[in-house]
């Protein structure tokens, strides 16, 4: 489960336990004033009490008092609920902006890179003297920063050149006899993998070592 979520049902039993007993007092309020009013139709007597025997003006007053008080009671809880639908509404807002534009920093490093391969094709394009060392350079450089901001971003190189083979970060395409290199060693990496910080993103392909047929 999310965050936002979990924060939205927490808030919303904080406010559960805050206002049920309002609400209970609400009722409690409202079953007075209908039993005040038919009182009042039975000319003041109280149902269940000695015939004649009406409700004294303190009662009447703290009648009055519990409903006016139930009144701001459902105010509060009515302004409550709008303010959480706004709070949901907008911790689902934050969270599609945080996931549409997650990719911003990684990207304001990378075009400084884009730039830089745009000057080596124009130098490639542009033949001069000792141009070749020039865009040597030039792709060195590029290759350094771009690598540089991947590793930024949580990317890691898997080198498995002369490791042990491990099936959980190597995938063995042969086998391959080699005097230099110890039994189930990696004798040959063909292609680096990848690591996004745990998470395997490519796993390395590799050569492993056997021993020999003699």
């Amino acid at each position: 489960m999310g965050i936002f979520p979990l924060v939205g049902w927490l808030l919303l039993g904080n406010c559960l336990c805050i206002f049920l007993p309002l609400i209970l007092d609400m009722e409690q309020s409202e079953q007075n004033q209908e039993r005040n009013t038919e009182n009042e139709s039975n000319g003041g007597a109280v149902p269940g009490s000695p015939e004649g025997q009406e409700l004294t003006e303190a009662q009447l007053n703290e009648i009055l008092a519990k409903a006016a008080k139930a009144d701001e009671n459902w105010e509060r809880l009515v302004r409550l609920n709008a303010d959480f639908d706004n709070y949901k509404k907008r911790a689902v807002r934050e969270k599609q902006e945080a996931i549409k534009y997650a990719n911003e920093s990684l990207l304001e490093k990378l075009i400084p890179v884009l730039d830089n391969f745009e000057m080596a094709m124009l130098a490639a394009n542009n033949p001069q003297a000792n141009s070749a060392d020039a865009l040597k350079t030039g792709v060195s450089m590029i290759s350094s920063q771009l690598r540089s901001a991947l590793q930024d971003a949580g990317l890691e190189e898997i080198d498995a050149a002369g490791k042990p083979f491990d099936p959980n970060f190597h995938e063995a395409v042969s086998q391959q006899e080699n005097a230099d290199v110890p039994e189930g060693y990696v004798a040959q990496q063909l292609r680096k993998g990848y690591k996004l910080r745990d998470r395997l993103i490519r796993p390395a392909t590799v050569i492993v070592s056997k021993k020999g047929s003699s």
